[in-house]
Formats: C-alpha cells, sequence, structure tokens
C-alpha cells in the first residue's frame, strides 16, 4: 500500500507541467535554441526643471505629454549559457519636436556561474548603437544653446557589465552593474542658420568632433512568482549621464570664418549636459500560455541635472504594457 502511494505521488508529479520560464526574471536565460520577444509600449509624462538651458529656453516648467515609446528586446540562445541579445528603443515627443532612436545595444551574455543552490553570474558585452543615426539639431544664437531634434549622440560604443543573482523558492533578487564608453567622432548635423546673417558664407549645417565620453549604470532588482501566471517585480536603477564635450570644428569653413566660429564652438568644449537618473519600476505580469506573457508596469524617475542640460525634469513618469514571447 505504501509502495502503490509512493509510485502515485511520483506520477503525479512527473505528470505535472514544468512552470514556463518567465521573461519578466531578471534573470532570464534564453536556452540552447530559444528565441524571445519583449515589445514594450509605454506612455510618459515629463515637467522641465529649472536649469539654465530650460529657463534660456523659456521652457523651465514645461510639461511634456503625451511621450510615445516603443521598445524591443529580442535574442536567442547560442548555448545553455551563451546568448545573443539586443534591445532598441525609439521616443516621440511632440512638444519639443524630438524624436528618434534614443537606445540601442547588441551583444552577448554569458553565464559563467550556475550554482545547485540557484546562484548565478552573468557577464555580458554589448556594442553601443548610438552611431546609427547622426546627433541632429539647431544651434540657437539668441540663447546660446543646442536645440536637439533627436536622441542619438551619434557615438558608437561598448557596454560591458555583470548581473548576478540567487533564488530563493518564489523570490529572485539580483543585481547589476556595467560601464558604458563611448568613442567620439563627427558623426552630427548642426543647423547653423541662426550664425548666417553675421556671418556671410557660413554653410547652413556644420559637423563638430565630439569628446569620448565614461559613464555608469547600476540596478536592484526583486521578482516574486506568485504562482504558474502570475509574477510581480520592482526595481531601481541609477544612470549616468556624461557631460558632452566638443573638441574642434570637423566641418571645413573659410579661413576668414574660423576665428568667430572657433571661438562659439571653444564655449562648448564642456558642455555641462550631463544628468544622473534614479528610476524606480514596479511590474505585474501574467503568464496566458508556456510562451505567451502580458505585462504592465509604471515607472517613476528622478533626476540630477546639470547647468545646460535639457533632459532634467521635476516629474518624470511612465506607464505601459509589454508583450513577451518565447519560441
Amino acid at each position: 500500500m505504501k509502495k502503490s502511494l509512493k509510485l502515485a505521488v511520483a506520477a503525479s508529479v512527473l505528470a505535472t507541467p514544468a512552470m514556463a520560464a518567465n521573461l519578466e526574471n531578471p534573470l532570464y536565460m534564453p536556452t540552447s535554441g530559444e528565441f524571445y520577444s519583449k515589445t514594450t509600449a509605454g506612455l510618459m509624462l515629463k515637467v522641465a526643471d529649472s536649469s539654465d538651458a530650460h529657463i534660456a529656453k523659456g521652457h523651465n516648467g514645461a510639461t511634456e505629454f503625451p511621450i510615445w515609446r516603443v521598445q524591443e528586446d529580442l535574442g536567442i540562445g547560442i548555448t545553455d549559457r551563451i546568448a545573443i541579445r539586443g534591445a532598441f528603443q525609439y521616443t516621440y515627443d511632440g512638444d519639443i519636436d524630438r524624436q528618434g532612436m534614443n537606445h540601442g545595444r547588441l551583444g552577448l551574455i554569458w553565464r559563467a556561474i550556475e550554482t545547485s543552490d540557484d546562484i548565478v553570474l552573468d557577464v555580458y558585452a554589448d556594442a553601443h548603437l548610438g552611431g546609427i543615426n547622426k546627433m541632429r539639431g539647431s544651434f540657437d544664437v539668441t540663447n546660446q544653446v543646442f536645440n536637439y531634434d533627436n536622441y542619438s549622440n551619434g557615438r558608437w560604443g561598448v557596454d560591458a557589465g555583470v548581473r548576478f543573482g540567487k533564488t530563493w523558492s518564489k523570490l529572485t533578487t539580483s543585481a547589476f552593474v556595467e560601464v558604458l564608453q563611448t568613442f567620439g567622432n563627427s558623426s552630427n548635423v548642426i543647423d547653423v542658420t541662426s550664425l548666417q546673417t553675421a556671418m556671410p558664407g557660413l554653410p547652413s549645417e556644420i559637423s563638430v568632433n565630439l569628446k569620448s565620453t565614461t559613464e555608469v549604470n547600476f540596478g536592484l532588482n526583486a521578482f516574486y512568482q506568485l504562482d504558474d501566471r502570475w509574477s510581480f517585480g520592482a526595481g531601481f536603477k541609477y544612470n549616468h549621464h556624461a557631460d558632452n564635450g566638443v573638441k574642434g570644428l570637423a566641418t571645413e569653413l573659410p579661413d576668414d570664418l574660423l576665428p568667430a566660429v572657433n571661438t562659439i564652438i571653444g564655449k562648448f568644449a564642456n558642455m555641462d549636459d550631463g544628468f544622473d537618473e534614479y528610476i524606480i519600476t514596479l511590474s505585474a505580469a501574467n503568464q496566458i500560455t508556456d510562451n505567451v506573457q502580458v505585462a504592465v508596469y509604471g515607472e517613476y524617475t528622478f533626476d540630477d541635472a546639470h547647468a545646460q542640460s535639457q533632459n532634467g525634469t521635476d516629474v518624470k513618469a511612465e506607464v505601459g504594457v509589454r508583450l513577451n514571447l518565447r519560441f
């Protein structure tokens, strides 16, 4: 009788379907040949802060809404420990006529450590794709500020980092830290028609050589798998955005215009436009099938912007929905 009972219990355990891998888990890693896609659509509200740049433009305290954001994260497992992954985000802000890809990376992640008690360590390196599009904008001679038309910095670079964590039954905690190194170049187009009246012969657009930058990001995550359908997440992330800087003029100009143009450009050797972000996120997800999951999220960002930054805010909040697929 006891033997029959044990066999029945064992059979029931074996017959129970395994819980599907959860793409919302911050330590999720695709297995060999597994492809995943995470498509996010978000709606953001911003209220500009009182940085010198916003005051000069008369934009301090202005509300920007709606700001539409779409992100695609995807990847495929090469082995159970190595995967190719990419992330691409597009933002449209009609209130300031600014739009374009604001985030892009493509690279490899390697699960270097995975212990029997569910401790993992991943190492990754990604190409930073800021060079896909040129940085575009215009120089406002009246206010002596650069107005951005898109979100690209025009620079290529490399992201390198580690993420690590542990799972206790239904709870997973994790952290990551990464460094972004960008490489200075002249992949930018600056509209300088505001200077043409004072400088006859100046072309309508010029390019400059930008300096390289180094940025650091880190974050903490907690994830709770309530059952085979519902899961919840919370996270904190710190992003450091370095000051941009101009090394010099990249466009060839007539000799008589060089002194005046170089004087203006010299004022932007350090653009003092960096900012730091402190992002808090909450999410809830429903596993519709083993391969389909829908999540909703809310995100609030505190930031500390330098005097000439046009990215500082008094309010920055986003809500959205995410569709996760795995094959």
